[in-house]
């Protein structure tokens, strides 16, 4: 399916542009007719009449302008006309995507993977929020580990510093460029799922949740080389492996791992502990892993996993969005790219 993407123009700004020509008509129209009537055939006070209705038709006019270029943004937002319920710690509180929006994407993606990077994050979880049915009295909340994460302008001010304008601006930037889009499949939106980063290809939704046709394993650009920070090695003792998992400690611990079966992504399906098979979301959860694409060798003191990546590895790599925006990819190819199949819309206000 081509990844496309429909404007869908509001009808009050289809009418307020009709209004802006037809008070730049009239402003023309007046105008010349005010300067061209000669000072015996008419008074002073009809010549300033005319020339005020003149200078109200003009400002009317650029008044206008102003709303559609942008300048009244907060009126003519998608996002502004979005409402969303989002569940905090005190309860469930009333807001808009327009309001909400820039706080979940500043704590999901650093300010500094770039204009594009942020766009397509901002895509996502707009995309997530409007598919998001797991709270009954809200839309969302603000637990990364349940829906996104949130920080509000305290937060950032801390993480930030002195940089918390320059880094804020990016982002509202990003969710103002992309104001009212998300994807969709088959015209419904999407489980736009995201993880921190994948070394050479994420994720087949299968794997770890259910099949989704645009949430399986395709390239991502990461490697050792270019994102060292997603290689992690973790030295775990045989007493904390066996106690993590459950189970009794029995002969030489370097005999107590089997095979890894891999599955097509190159992460790790299952694996055998102590004659006991464990799939590789058990044991990343139970070991603290960041990922199920890691490799474990006994190093004679211990066991030694090294991981790649960061997160479950499905849908969009943020660190592969930052790299493939360093190319020159933008948003809506990126998002092409790790949501296959699925189409970019915008909402209609």
């Amino acid at each position: 399916m081509r990844h496309v993407l429909r404007f869908r123009r509001s009808r009050e700004q289809n009418r307020l542009k009709s209004y802006i020509i037809a008070a730049w008509r009239l402003a023309a129209i007046i105008y010349p007719t005010a300067d061209s009537v000669k000072a015996g055939e008419r008074t002073r006070n009809v010549k300033a009449l005319q020339k005020l209705f003149f200078w109200c038709a003009l400002l009317a006019a650029l008044t206008g302008l102003f709303y559609l270029r942008g300048d009244g943004a907060d009126q003519a937002s998608v996002d502004a006309r979005t409402p969303v319920a989002l569940l905090t710690g005190d309860g469930p509180v009333q807001t808009t995507m327009a309001e909400y929006l820039p706080f979940a994407v500043a704590a999901e993606m650093p300010a500094s993977f770039g204009p594009e990077a942020l766009k397509a994050q901002a895509v996502a979880a707009r995309t997530f929020v409007l598919a998001c049915r797991r709270h009954e009295n809200a839309d969302v909340c603000t637990e990364s580990g349940c829906c996104l994460a949130y920080l509000d302008e305290q937060a950032l001010h801390e993480r930030w510093g002195g940089d918390f304008g320059k880094n804020m601006r990016a982002v509202r930037d990003a969710v103002a460029a992309t104001d009212g889009e998300y994807l969709t499949y088959e015209g419904e939106a999407i489980q736009a799922a995201f993880h921190a980063g994948s070394i050479g290809a994420t994720e087949d939704s299968a794997a770890i949740w259910s099949k989704l046709p645009y949430l399986v394993s395709v390239p991502s650009p990461e490697t050792a080389e270019n994102a060292p920070e997603l290689i992690t090695t973790s030295a775990v003792s045989p007493a904390r492996l066996a106690a993590a998992l459950g189970l009794e400690p029995a002969g030489d611990p370097a005999g107590w791992l089997g095979p890894a079966v891999l599955d097509e992504a190159g992460r790790v399906r299952t694996m055998t502990v102590l004659g006991k098979r464990f799939t590789g979301s058990t044991l990343r959860s139970l070991l603290g892993l960041r990922s199920t694409a890691f490799t474990a060798a006994w190093d004679g003191t211990g066991f030694l996993f090294t991981v790649s990546g960061y997160g479950h590895g499905v849908g969009m790599s943020q660190t592969g969005a930052m790299l493939y925006a360093a190319q020159g990819m933008l948003y809506r190819d990126i998002l092409a790219h790790y949501y296959p199949g699925t189409e970019l819309v915008r909402r209609a206000p």
